[in-house]
């Protein structure tokens, strides 16, 4: 019997990070799941994933801080042995115009989308390198690539992703670990369900396919560039949008 893959997810709770877990959860991966609050229910997720077949650990912490990542990352390998997929999915906004926005907001949201994931990848890559296999999605988003209105601190944590993933991927491509990133553009989640009818409709219409796009679209693209179908795909990121920004 072949032996299973492994895959950890940061913010893996909810979201698009759920979606993400659950789709490797289908396809026979192990799932590791990183979570922050208390408030997810994340013993019923295990149950739900491992009535599925697969293994699933629930591993909390803040990808922002060093020593948190390592007992995450070091609690994953005792359990399992290895992670074969990575994926930094854990992220926050604070939006708000520049001329509001406060020193903290802009921070916390460079600290969480961006050093949560350098110190995570720096964390796995150790493993990974070990074996001289593995691959690296990480979460962008359209506003890194065009920018946004409001979002200077979100749009400069993506648009800081982007360039993470391009040295990560040419840094380790030699020992067979592949890092690319995934730019969600409008996706139906919690998030985006609260905005008013209107509002949804105006931005439909700036999209070619007229729709937000799912959760589990976003999640099909990543289980792609995690799985060996993928096997000569690094260093790209591939915009999730509908053809918004194209």
């Amino acid at each position: 019997m072949e032996e299973r893959k492994v895959v950890l997810v940061t913010g893996g709770s909810r979201g698009i990070g759920k979606e993400v877990a659950e789709v490797y959860a289908d396809n026979g991966y192990d799932v590791a799941i990183n979570y922050v609050s208390d408030k997810t229910d994340v013993e019923g997720i295990k149950k739900e994933f491992e009535g599925k077949g697969v293994k699933c650990l629930l591993v909390k912490g803040d990808v922002s801080k060093a020593e948190d990542v390592q007992n995450m990352v070091e609690e994953v390998i005792s359990e399992f042995g290895k992670i074969d997929v990575l994926v930094n999915n854990a992220g926050i906004t604070r939006d708000c115009l520049l001329m509001r926005m406060s020193e903290e907001d802009f921070d916390k949201v460079i600290e969480i989308n961006l050093k949560g994931t350098y110190l995570v990848t720096k964390a796995v890559t150790k493993y990974m390198m070990k074996k001289r296999q593995g691959s690296i999605i990480n979460l962008a988003s359209v506003v890194g690539v065009v920018g946004n209105a409001g979002q200077a601190n979100y749009s400069a944590s993506k648009a800081g992703i982007i360039g993470f993933t391009k040295s990560v991927a040419k840094e380790l491509a030699s020992r067979n670990i592949r890092a690319n990133a995934v730019a969600p553009g409008f996706i139906a989640t919690d998030m985006t369900s609260v905005l008013k009818d209107e509002v949804k409709e105006h931005i439909n219409s700036q999209i070619p396919l007229k729709r937000m796009g799912t959760a589990r679209e976003v999640a099909e693209v990543i289980y792609f560039l995690g799985s060996d179908k993928s096997s000569y795909v690094t260093g790209q990121v591939i915009n999730i949008d509908g053809g918004m920004v194209m």
